[in-house]
């Protein structure tokens, strides 16, 4: 979720459409078509609980893919959607296709049978009972259309502008002490606390309180929840606790006391109607761009920087040329999505790709495969840093639930990449930690929603004249 300065790329956002070899281009044919099941002889992988699909996922999908774009799973029913065109349709068709369960998926399953025709009247009576559902990624018009307006009104082109100059000074400030040591752990070291500090500018967040955020959202342990695990833990109804506790306690002192601050405006902010929110629709507002920005983000640094320090030639292009860094991020972006996937539940009988979708199913939109759709990107397997359409990527979902943090991100991922690389004259994977080249080891988040590293352990030369 996040600006940058570079060239204007094409932006598609605002118009529809857009390990193994890759399979060809299938052709897009009309009618409808039934998707074959998984083969008999061998027991599938199931993607949600099978830690064996974390670290790679990809050749699963290739395959779920060149079989059949629109397929369901064997084990949960969930019907996964692998092609790029296939997910654009659904993204974009938010009548047909609710967002009550599209943080949580098949776990734990909707508090009802859903059964009938049309399950609309059933979303609506039950849809309180998810978890999550106060979010704003799992609200449906028009109470998402109210919702995302008020959070537009945070992040207003000259909030951003605004917070961009801090960006800058804060991720300096942390690289002082990270590339003091010649090497470090990024995704604690610096990733995490730049990530957190922006999104804490952003919204206002007063600098004394700043320190009690990072120890108990990035150092405490309960940092990084367990939302989507592949594992069998259970999901809370709020994991915001903490947020939530601390915003209503800044809305409720702004609305009492205003004050020529970020967090005033916050607080006044009312919906398009010109009614004012209850104080828990705003901190839900706040809370919600607070969290996804900064997890989403993190994720995103760790991708881009393991493909530099494992890159050399490629770390010297990008010195040489520091314009090329925007389409570096967004190819980062298409290559490994921070987020694997959204879910959307059928609210009637549809189709999508010529397959026929009974009311009630849950679907998958597969982010980490449609952005490597062959269809869509030629070679989709390779890091291409110079891609003419990465900026097509769905990282950052389509249609009304495109991510509205997505400026915010980019220019962190830019900001982020150009200091590092400036202030150093190499990057490298630590072998310590990590194996040598010929055999490394990374390790994921167990999860079947975020795609990201768990730890990435680097070593690296300071660029003369850098701050030690």
């Amino acid at each position: 979720m996040r600006p940058d300065k570079p060239d204007k790329p094409d932006n598609p956002d605002s118009r529809e459409a857009e390990s193994r070899t890759p399979s060809p281009p299938r052709p897009r044919e009309g009618g409808r078509r039934t998707p074959p099941g998984p083969d008999a002889s061998a027991t599938p992988p199931d993607f949600f609980r099978d830690d064996a699909l974390v670290a790679d996922p990809y050749p699963y999908l290739d395959e779920l893919r060149a079989r059949c774009p629109v397929q369901r799973e064997p084990h949960h029913g969930v019907m996964m959607v692998t092609g790029y065109e296939e997910a654009v349709e659904v993204l974009q068709d938010p009548r047909t296709f609710s967002s009550c369960l599209s943080v949580t998926g098949p776990f734990p399953g909707f508090p009802v049978p859903l059964e009938g025709d049309d399950v609309s009247d059933l979303i609506a009576r039950h849809r309180d009972e998810l978890p999550m559902s106060d979010q704003l990624p799992t609200l449906d018009p028009p109470e998402h259309t109210a919702h995302r307006a008020l959070l537009m009104r945070l992040i207003t082109p000259k909030r951003l502008k605004q917070n961009e100059e801090a960006v800058w000074d804060i991720a300096d400030t942390l690289l002082d002490g990270y590339l003091a040591r010649g090497e470090g752990e990024f995704i604690s070291g610096f990733a995490g606390p730049f990530s957190l500090l922006v999104i804490a500018d952003l919204l206002g967040v007063p600098e004394e309180d700043r320190e009690e955020f990072l120890d108990r959202l990035q150092r405490g342990p309960a940092a990084g929840g367990a939302v989507g695990s592949t594992g069998d833990d259970t999901l809370a109804h709020s994991p915001l606790e903490f947020l939530y506790t601390r915003f209503t306690a800044y809305i409720d002192d702004r609305r009492r006391d205003p004050r020529d601050d970020v967090l005033t405006g916050l607080a006044t902010a009312t919906f398009p109607d010109g009614s004012l929110p209850e104080v828990a629709d705003a901190v839900r507002v706040a809370a919600n761009l607070f969290s996804a920005g900064q997890e989403t983000t993190v994720r995103l640094l760790g991708s881009a920087v393991k493909v530099l320090a494992e890159q050399p030639d490629l770390q010297a292009l990008l010195r040489a040329e520091p314009g090329r860094v925007p389409n570096f991020v967004e190819e980062s972006l298409r290559t490994e999505s921070p987020v694997k996937g959204d879910f959307r539940l059928s609210r009637v009988a549809t189709a999508v790709g010529g397959v026929e979708i009974p009311a009630g199913t849950t679907l998958m939109i597969v982010n980490g495969a449609a952005n490597r759709d062959p269809g869509r990107f030629e070679n989709p397997a390779t890091f291409d840093p110079a891609r003419g359409n990465a900026r097509h990527h769905l990282a950052f979902g389509r249609g009304i639930h495109t991510c509205p943090g997505a400026p915010l991100a980019r220019t962190e991922a830019r900001v982020a990449l150009a200091r590092l690389l400036a202030r150093t004259t190499d990057i490298r994977i630590s072998e310590s930690a990590h194996g040598p080249r010929t055999d490394r080891r990374y390790r994921y988040l167990p999860t079947y929603i975020l795609r990201g590293l768990t730890q990435l352990h680097l070593e690296f030369s300071r660029a003369q004249g850098s701050p030690s």
